[in-house]
């Protein structure tokens, strides 16, 4: 890893200790659930949410039994819930139809869900099996422009510059730290730059 980067990996583990995946999940459906409800909804929501369904129903066949409506009565608040229901409940049919009910290890499979694209399929494979993988979300695509760290214009782009320069075995983590660092220092609005301890290393400090 470039001096730079080892630099500010170092840094963001002395911050955040505790970095770590926001949803709570105890399987890899259930990630794959939590991280489709999580588009533009906070992971502390999503984990209220999923509290109370994965009480009931934490299953393709389980979420299948609740039907849409019943599916709806736990997702409502978060928001977008007509398009989020729909893909969970189709994802569970091609699951139960296509993988024996488990979910696939592979980002092409995965993308084949539906309301599963590349960052999902990056969460999915890096917290839930431990396959290198590295999720760019709106907080690591700001973090990381703003560091200095990546250029790209898209969150493609974005991942394939940071997976080039950062080794495999760091992806999952340093994902994880960029996101931390992204909603408590460097915001999108109103970006703490006096108070951070990596204004030195910033190539874009906001103020």
């Amino acid at each position: 890893m470039e001096y730079k980067l080892k630099k500010i990996y170092n840094e963001l583990t002395k911050l955040y200790p505790e970095a770590r995946c926001g949803l709570e999940y105890r399987t890899a459906f259930e990630l794959l659930v939590a991280t489709i409800l999580s588009s533009q909804c906070t992971d502390k929501k999503v984990n209220r949410i999923t509290n109370e369904l994965f009480k009931v129903a934490n299953t393709p066949e389980q979420i299948l039994e609740l039907g849409r409506e019943g599916l709806i009565k736990y997702i409502k608040s978060a928001g977008l819930y007509h398009n989020k229901s729909k893909n969970i409940l189709k994802s569970c049919e091609i699951l139960l139809n296509e993988y024996g009910g488990e979910v696939p290890k592979t980002r092409k499979n995965l993308e084949k869900l539906p309301g599963v694209g590349r960052k999902t399929a990056n969460v999915v494979l890096a917290n839930a099996f431990n396959i290198p993988a590295f999720a760019v979300d709106t907080h690591v695509f700001r973090v990381a422009n703003r560091l200095g760290i990546s250029k790209g214009n898209t969150a493609l782009e974005v991942e394939k510059e940071l997976t080039e320069k950062i080794p495999e075995e760091y992806w999952g983590i340093f994902h994880h730290l960029l996101i931390y660092h992204g909603r408590n220092i460097c915001k999108a609005r109103k970006p703490e730059c006096k108070t951070c301890s990596l204004y030195i290393n910033c190539d874009n400090p906001v103020d």
